[in-house]
């Protein structure tokens, strides 16, 4: 027989499946025992059946006798590949908790950069899945090393550029500090799971010996503290829920910037025209209405996945689909300080408008807005200043973008509805109210003298209202040409449906990277 490599072959496989091993049957137990899957198993679970293809996988710590012979070999606790999701191919990577709770002295650092490198070389979506410090640093570090070492973020280069390239998606899948909570939000989207993750720049344990603060870890970092302040986007009730929503989210993004997202087949009539419409709005305007009926009645059915529905209450932000193509969709919600723009609010559609800008999707804005809200608590917020953000977010972005009135807009933050000094696609609603003030309001300051002197101040302040009130009609602004259309509520889904092929071909010519670059 020949001479062949045969042996060495089958030594590497062997190798290969002490890397299934992972942390060994005690470890991997106690993770089963902590409710929450293994990493392979986590990667099974979220990517097409079959299609991962690893990358350093015989990546670990090897101990040999003294004639050479393996004795035991633990690999490294970072687990990496190209995978399918729904056909596309995703560079996805996790942390291997049941290997040194996936610190830095389990040889995490090289595989972890190298699987960010892939994704951002070769323009395709990158999944992590975060658990531990995801890579981030341990004092066993400094004890097997004899020395300390000035802190740098691996391969931190990479990350920040490519979110202006690819899509990135970060999934809190247990207990995350330090580097590992960086990773999970220097992302486009992150996601944590319910009751088994959480969130931190330090565990309980540091900050008992810094701060002097005992807590429990889900108190410190659970969910209810971080998908409520925008931490993290969205939140998952299992393992599985979350890598639904993965692959949810992915499908309405290009594989990277250079490309446009992929139109799925349609499956709804754009010429649908629901009845109720007509009435969506109550003439009543203190009265409220759901937004998010009205989002399911424009656009094509289930399409509708929010981002951020925890924070930032008084916008809805998430995308959806026209005639089949993806877009992206920013609307109030009246039931939340009736719609108006809170310094949280006015963080979530920044980041929202640049997610939309960066991956060349088309933008509605669905206009209720009577204004920032007011007040000693919206002074304290700093609401002004991170408006002002969201305001410039709008006028910076390139992707085509068309307003719908549906009922107010005043003032500085009405005036974000859209880039005011470009072309604009505005249609309002017979429900519109615009104005620089509310009446209710912009009356007590601009006749507060008046009001002061009158014999009978309510006479006086019915008989403005009533005057000032017969100018307020939407329809007059459009005499002025002030606004470009008017329509019957219930032909929005046909028109926007019919704007969104033009959309999409006016922007396949502004492909690429934006200038600013993104800002997670």
């Amino acid at each position: 027989m020949p001479d062949t490599w045969q042996a060495e072959v089958d030594e590497i496989r062997r190798r290969e499946r002490m890397a299934l091993e992972m942390g060994g049957v005690d470890n991997v137990k106690r993770q089963h025992d902590g409710g929450k899957l293994t990493v392979r198993e986590r990667i099974d679970r979220l990517i097409d059946p079959g299609s991962f293809a690893e990358t350093g996988q015989l990546a670990g710590k090897a101990t040999y006798d003294d004639e050479g012979n393996l004795i035991d070999f633990r690999s490294a606790n970072f687990v990496m590949g190209f995978a399918r999701i729904d056909g596309r191919r995703v560079v996805v990577g996790g942390d291997d908790f049941t290997v040194r709770g996936g610190a830095a002295d389990a040889s995490i650092g090289g595989k972890q950069v190298y699987a960010e490198r892939m994704a951002r070389e070769l323009r395709m979506p990158i999944v992590r899945l975060v658990d531990g410090t995801g890579g981030g640093g341990s004092v066993r570090t400094q004890g097997n090393q004899g020395h300390t070492y000035i802190p740098a973020n691996p391969g931190w280069n990479h990350i920040v550029q490519m979110l202006s390239e690819v899509p990135v998606i970060s999934c809190a899948m247990g207990s995350v500090a330090g580097l590992g909570a960086a990773r999970v939000v220097t992302a486009h989207w992150a996601i944590m799971v319910k009751d088994t993750s959480q969130v931190f720049v330090a565990g309980p344990p540091v900050v008992a010996a810094g701060m002097g603060e005992e807590i429990a870890k889900e108190d410190l970092g659970g969910w209810e503290i971080h998908y409520r302040n925008g931490v993290v986007d969205n939140l998952a009730e299992t393992e599985d829920d979350a890598f639904r929503q993965v692959r949810q989210f992915l499908s309405y993004l290009p594989n990277n910037v250079w490309e446009q997202p992929a139109r799925q087949e349609p499956t709804d009539d754009p010429q649908r025209r629901d009845e109720w419409l007509i009435g969506a709005v109550p003439k009543n305007k203190k009265r409220p209405y759901k937004v998010r009926q009205i989002i399911g009645s424009i656009f094509d059915a289930d399409s509708f996945f929010e981002i951020g529905a925890g924070w930032g209450q008084s916008v809805v932000t998430g995308f959806a689909r026209l005639d089949g193509y993806p877009v992206g969709v920013v609307a109030s919600d009246p039931y939340f300080y009736g719609g108006g723009l809170t310094a949280d609010g006015s963080e979530k559609m920044t980041r929202f408008v640049d997610l939309c800008d960066t991956f060349h999707l088309p933008a509605v804005n669905l206009v209720d807005q009577p204004g920032f809200v007011i007040g000693t608590w919206g002074e304290k917020a700093a609401t002004i200043r991170k408006g002002a953000t969201a305001l410039a977010a709008v006028f910076q972005a390139k992707v085509p973008w068309v307003s719908i009135f549906i009922r107010r807009a005043y003032g500085v933050a009405g005036a974000a509805h859209a880039n005011t000094s470009g072309l604009n696609l505005r249609y309002a609603w017979p429900s519109a109210d615009w104005g620089s003030l509310p009446l209710e309001g912009g009356i007590e300051a601009a006749y507060k003298r008046d009001l002061l002197a009158a014999e009978d101040p309510d006479a006086l302040r019915a008989e403005l209202m009533e005057k000032l009130g017969s100018v307020r009609s939407p329809i007059r602004t459009a005499h002025a040409f002030g606004v470009e259309h008017m329509i019957d509520p219930r032909d929005t889904r046909p028109i926007l449906c019919d704007w969104v092929e033009q959309a999409y071909a006016v922007e396949k010519h502004q492909l690429g990277p934006r200038a600013r670059g993104y800002r997670p």
